[in-house]
Parts: structure tokens; C-alpha cells; sequence
């Protein structure tokens, strides 16, 4: 699956600081503490509200995948709806994300497999998951996490690649590779959160041009790629 985020290491990753394990611990810390209450940011009610949203949350603003949900949860409730659903029908209530053709498809392809083959139930393995169209890593751990409390890794969205690079916790590209970073750093009572918690401090501070005067880790913090600040 490809990230938005991919853009933001170009020119930038080679110039990066990777933190020493003492120094990351201590940002961990103080992010979980200052945002304990993060959380995931679409709205479900069940496993099936949640893949479809996530499906369709990839490069779509959050508020814009929530605004839409409410429609579509009431006319979509079980797998078998939207298995004999069609992409038309099915765009007129996504028509507002990014790529809803393509969402539509996939969403439509992967509870037909959920009906047929898992009596239409979201899988709770990540092996299954992955299988689904428009179904990645990513929305794989995310399905598990919010769905099932099932934690086998930390869902790695473009906030989780920017900021794990400007924090110093991964100087990778790849999602997969740098979800193998963060396992390796974030003590894993936090990995249920920490995908949240990095998003929560993005959009707070660290955003595009980031507010390292308030900022509760500007100690240890290399501000890797970081231009301006405030």
C-alpha cells in the first residue's frame, strides 16, 4: 500500500539523527503522558462499520470519512449488504473521499469474501485481513486493535511516517520497516495508542511548521527535516 506521506523524506533522510534508546524512551514516555487520552479517530459502531472506514480513510481527511459514515452505516449493516451491493450505489455515499471508485471495489470485493468465506464475520487474524482488497498492514492492525483488542503491531498511517522520522524514532521509508522500528522502541503496553498519540501531536504541534517552543519533548528532540519552527 502506498503512503501520502512518502513525499516528506525527500532530501531529508540522510541528514536525519536516530535517537538512542534512553532518549526515545523518555519522548515515549512524555508523549503518552501529555496525549494518554488519544484515541482512533473514526467513528464505528461494529467490525464492519470500522473496515469500511478504514478502507476508505487511506488519503482522506478524517472529518470527511466521518461525515460521510453516518448515511452509510444505516443503509450498509452487515457484510452480506455490501457484498450484493454495486460500486454505483455504493459511491453515491462515498463519493466525497478520495479514489471512491476504487474504494467502492474494494470495499464491495472484500465483504463478498467475508460472506463467502468467514460467514460474515471481519476476520480477527492479520493473515486474513491482509488478504482483503484495500486491506494493508495498516488497516489490518488498526481492524485488530479497535475491533477486537487483539495488539500484534502499531498501525503506521503519513502522520506516523512523518513524525517518526522528525522524531528521530525510524529513519526508514518503508511502513513496514519502520512499524518494525517503532516495535522495536515503544514499550508494547503502548502499542494499542501510539499511532494515535503520534497523530494527536502532529496535528497539536508538530504540524507543517511545527511549535517546538511548547513542545513536551523539545529536549530530546532532533528535529530531523525540521526548516522553521515557531
Amino acid at each position: 500500500m502506498q503512503y501520502g506521506g512518502s513525499w516528506y523524506f525527500r532530501g531529508n533522510v540522510k541528514k536525519g539523527k536516530l535517537l538512542g534508546n534512553d532518549d526515545a524512551k523518555k519522548m515515549i514516555v512524555t508523549l503518552e503522558s501529555t496525549y494518554k487520552d488519544a484515541k482512533y479517530y473514526l467513528n464505528f459502531s461494529t467490525p464492519i462499520d470500522l473496515l469500511a472506514a478504514a478502507i476508505l480513510s487511506a488519503q482522506t481527511k478524517d472529518e470527511v470519512v466521518n461525515s460521510i459514515t453516518p448515511e452509510l452505516f444505516k443503509r450498509f449493516k452487515t457484510a452480506k449488504d455490501y457484498a450484493n451491493s454495486n460500486p454505483d450505489e455504493l459511491i453515491g455515499y462515498v463519493k466525497r473521499v478520495s479514489f471512491a471508485g476504487n474504494k467502492a471495489k474494494n470495499i464491495i470485493a472484500a465483504f463478498k469474501i467475508i460472506e463467502s468465506k468467514y460467514n460474515g464475520k471481519v476476520p480477527d487474524k492479520k493473515d486474513q485481513l491482509v488478504e482483503l482488497p484495500g486491506v494493508g498492514e495498516k488497516t489490518a492492525n488498526t481492524v485488530l486493535i479497535n475491533a477486537y483488542g487483539i495488539v500484534e503491531g502499531i498501525p503506521v498511517d503519513t502522520w506516523v511516517i512523518k513524525l517518526s522520522y522528525r522524531l528521530g524514532l525510524s529513519m526508514n521509508t518503508d511502513p513496514e520497516k519502520i512499524e518494525k522500528d517503532l516495535m522495536g522502541k515503544v514499550d508494547r503496553k503502548y502499542w494499542h495508542n501510539f499511532a494515535y498519540v503520534l497523530k494527536t501531536h502532529g496535528k497539536k504541534i508538530c504540524d507543517t511548521i511545527p511549535e517546538c517552543s511548547r513542545c513536551p519533548v523539545s529536549n530530546v528532540c532532533p528535529r530531523n527535516g525540521v526548516a522553521r519552527s515557531r
